[in-house]
């Protein structure tokens, strides 16, 4: 028995469809074709987190990219014009045993029985990932709660930079030279003397960070930008 979760679309105007789905290990599978006809099925797509050859991939949830990867597959297609739900999102226990992911083996016998034991009951694909997860000893996500957008982390010389610049100190380079510069709240500022001079690699570094803390320090949230934005001329 494999537990599934996925769902099928169909195109009106071209007479495609589409069927994906996702195994309780973490594979996505495929399968597209003609109304009417046998669909042709793609190869497995398995996580990257079932091989965990990279340290940054150990540990990670196999489950995680490939429902990200539903998610975006369903938007994507009825973008493109796959509106009809043929089979609407479903949670589906097939009596088919999945292929290892590593043989990258076309499952074409798991797909048809996906789709022969699918119900035809409206369903959001949010609410059928929901109970797939949670028959899975999953954590959920809460219902109307939209995922907090993950920002890259900031090196830790910026993060001291940004919080000079919010106590009202200026950031000037490690070490005097003749060209230099001073990076403030209000401003970047640069100092030339007589003579000009190249920067090496430990100056432009020092520079790179603090322009990076004026940057996020004087970034405008949206609303703010566009209410300081002049109105445009009809």
């Amino acid at each position: 028995m494999t537990l599934t979760v996925g769902f099928r679309l169909g195109n009106d105007t071209t007479g495609r469809q589409v069927t994906v789905l996702v195994t309780e290990t973490g594979v996505l599978h495929r399968a597209h074709g003609l109304y009417g006809r046998l669909p042709r099925v793609s190869p497995p797509v398995a996580s990257p987190a079932l091989a965990a050859t990279l340290p940054a991939l150990r540990g990670d949830n196999p489950l995680a990219r490939r429902i990200a990867e539903l998610r975006t597959e369903h938007a994507a297609y009825t973008r493109k014009g796959y509106t009809r739900p043929l089979i609407p999102p479903a949670v589906v226990r097939v009596d088919v045993k999945e292929h290892p992911p590593q043989d990258r083996m076309r499952h074409r016998e798991l797909v048809h029985a996906f789709t022969d034991a699918a119900p035809t009951t409206p369903r959001s694909l949010e609410a059928a990932i929901k109970e797939f997860r949670t028959l899975l000893g999953l954590p959920t996500r809460p219902e109307g709660i939209a995922p907090a957008p993950r920002g890259r982390p900031l090196p830790p010389r910026v993060t001291a930079m940004l919080r000079t610049l919010a106590h009202g100190s200026a950031i000037t380079p490690t070490r005097p030279r003749p060209v230099g510069w001073t990076v403030t709240g209000r401003a970047v500022r640069l100092h030339v003397g007589a003579a000009g001079e190249d920067l090496d690699r430990a100056a432009v570094l020092d520079l790179q960070a603090a322009l990076s803390a004026w940057l996020h320090f004087t970034e405008q949230p949206k609303e703010s930008a566009a209410a300081e934005r002049p109105p445009s001329r009809s």
